[in-house]
C-alpha cells in the first residue's frame, strides 16, 4: 500500500479534511512578499495570507490576526492562543 492510499495529511502531519471545493487544490505560492507570513503553530511553514483567508485558516487573538498553514493547526491554536501568538512576537 502506498502513502497515497492513506488519509490525506496536512503539512504538519495532522489528518486534514478533504477540501470544500472538490477537484481544486489551493496554492500557497504567491509572489507578493507582503502576502506571506509563517504559521504560528508550525513556525517556519510559509503561509499565503490570501490563500489562508480564502480557506478560512485564520484566527484573531488579542487584536491581531494569525494565518495558519493547515486545518490541523486551528484546534491547536484555539486550545492555547497565547502560546502560539507568542511564537510570532
Amino acid at each position: 500500500m502506498s502513502h497515497h492510499d492513506d488519509a490525506p495529511a496536512s503539512c504538519c502531519g495532522h489528518a486534514e479534511p478533504a477540501p470544500a471545493t472538490t477537484g481544486r487544490h489551493h496554492s500557497v505560492a504567491v509572489t507578493d512578499a507582503d502576502d506571506m507570513t509563517t504559521c504560528p503553530v508550525m513556525v517556519g511553514n510559509p503561509v499565503s495570507k490570501q490563500a489562508a483567508e480564502a480557506a478560512g485558516l485564520v484566527r484573531d487573538y488579542d487584536g491581531q490576526r494569525y494565518w495558519l498553514c493547515c486545518a490541523g493547526c486551528g484546534p491547536l491554536f484555539d486550545a492555547d492562543p497565547g502560546k502560539y501568538a507568542a511564537n510570532m512576537a
